[in-house]
């Protein structure tokens, strides 16, 4: 291709938005068929967004603010939440089911964190919705090529460090030169790369190795969510159990009696259920008493009864599993990141919008608003400086690929879910960098090598990052984690 057009990497919300939001022609590129493995078709809460009448967009900021420790850019969480009720309201037009209440008015549920509700859903299966309407707007384009089974294998750049090319790999092995000088990044998360998961196992963190290998800088990689309520069962990924459950009513036992106040920011319930785990006790998340929860929630009710588990009969045995991660490739307001030429959106990067700990529902928002404001700017031609508010890309973590030094992925998946689980320490932090540094040349070493780094290097507890070694904490025992 030597058209120069843009090219998006991936298929889920974001990357969807970003083609179908382009004033130009464009190309999206994704490593399957579309939408196949994109996490945001697996989520299943919903949209935050200030719509009620006693709820404000301030109200929405402050509870990010507070979710995320106080450690997110205050300037970037006001900007997103004040466009989120026109987020709501583009996605209306564009035929998302969202579910109404019985006068018409969105139905907002309440999830952990937030103060009032505020979620606007689709059933409990709001990501498949929202982004098959997405799907379906963008392959009824003219001015949108498709290219499935193609995944982005190395980005280009010319001698100044600017993008001047990606290669695509088929499904065959063979590879193609795509001639442009705008690439956006939407490839999704990385939680594959722990052992237990809720997250698709292709999410291994490619995007980042794509911009970290030429340069771009990434921060807060070591802030990952762990979501505190995934389906404890022999299956990899674990089902996820929505926060949704506990915004209805459902409670989280260990051995029988209740420990935690359910609807806290989810690092606090996570630390709270790995604390018991960790002393022996059995977890189990009650949604008996909520009515007719089967048919309130009836995709977890399908995940359940495919685990032999009845939702309104069982107790469901529950654990954390990584779910998010907050930080990525930083990114300024306008999506770009720090390499000429290259943007990133949705969960691959790191906008400053979640701080140490991602609100519920705020990641399908972010993802719709960063692919608006990448696809408007790559648009327009470049001039004045590239993102010269972005600190520079430490030199140390920016190495070459090397398909010789492969690691298996279950090796790497061990070493991550033992030294960066819920709970950190420096002796495990290190040795983890250790065995991971003689790997970076290949793609999923790499991401993990930059995470357990990231981990080492912030020796203080902040929202997700929870170190047992940081001197300077007040307490061992999780905020919120005191009997109920």
């Amino acid at each position: 291709m030597k058209d120069n057009r843009i090219v998006v990497v991936g298929s889920g919300l974001a990357g969807l938005t970003c083609a179908w939001a382009s004033p130009e022609p464009c190309v999206l590129v994704t490593a399957a068929s579309l939408t196949s493995g994109a996490a945001s078709m697996w989520a299943q809460g919903g949209v935050a967004a200030a719509l009620a009448p006693n709820d404000s967009p301030q109200d929405h900021a402050d509870d990010t603010w507070r979710a995320g420790a106080f450690a997110g850019d205050r300037a970037v969480i006001d900007r997103i939440t004040s466009v989120a009720p026109e987020i709501i309201r583009l996605l209306t037009e564009l035929e998302v089911p969202f579910d109404r209440a019985s006068d018409g008015s969105l139905d907002l549920a309440l999830e952990g964190g937030h103060s009032r509700p505020r979620v606007a859903h689709a059933g409990d299966h709001s990501g498949a919705a929202i982004t098959a309407c997405m799907a379906s707007a963008v392959l009824h384009s003219p001015t949108i090529e498709v290219r499935e089974n193609h995944s982005a294998a190395q980005l280009l750049v010319d001698d100044d460090g600017a993008v001047c090319g990606l290669v695509v790999r088929r499904a065959d092995g063979t590879e193609e030169t795509l001639e442009t000088d705008r690439v956006v990044l939407a490839t999704g998360g990385l939680g594959g790369l722990w052992s237990h998961t809720t997250n698709p196992t292709t999410a291994l963190g490619q995007g980042v190795a794509l911009a970290a290998r030429v340069g771009a800088r990434t921060d807060d990689l070591h802030l990952v969510q762990f979501h505190p309520t995934a389906l404890d069962v022999d299956r990899d990924p674990l089902p996820l159990l929505t926060e949704a459950l506990r915004g209805a009513g459902a409670t989280l036992l260990a051995d029988g009696a209740r420990f935690v106040e359910e609807l806290q920011p989810r690092d606090v319930v996570a630390a709270a259920v790995w604390e018991q785990l960790s002393a022996g006790r059995t977890v189990r998340l009650d949604a008996r008493e909520i009515p007719d929860v089967t048919s309130k929630f009836p995709a977890v009710a399908g995940l359940t009864a495919d685990c032999g588990l009845d939702l309104a009969r069982d107790l469901l045995p529950v654990r954390p599993a990584l779910h998010y991660s907050m930080g990525g490739i930083t990114v300024d307001q306008r999506s770009r990141t720090s390499v000429p030429g290259l943007w990133a959106i949705g969960e691959v990067s790191r906008t400053g919008l979640h701080g140490a700990n991602r609100l519920a529902s705020n990641s399908l928002l972010e993802a719709v608003v960063t692919g608006r404001a990448a696809a408007q700017d790559a648009a327009h031609p470049i001039t004045g400086p590239w993102a010269d508010a972005l600190p520079a890309v430490d030199p140390a973590t920016v190495h070459p690929r090397d398909d010789a030094a492969a690691m298996p992925v279950q090796k790497v998946r061990a070493l991550l879910g033992s030294a960066c689980g819920v709970l950190r320490d420096g002796a495990t932090l290190e040795r983890a960098v250790d065995a991971l540094a003689p790997h970076t040349g290949d793609d999923v070493a790499y991401v993990a090598w930059l995470i357990a780094r990231s981990a080492l290097a912030h020796p203080r507890s902040v929202g997700a990052h929870r170190r047992t070694d940081d001197v300077h904490a007040a307490t061992d025992t999780p905020q919120g984690a005191t009997a109920c």
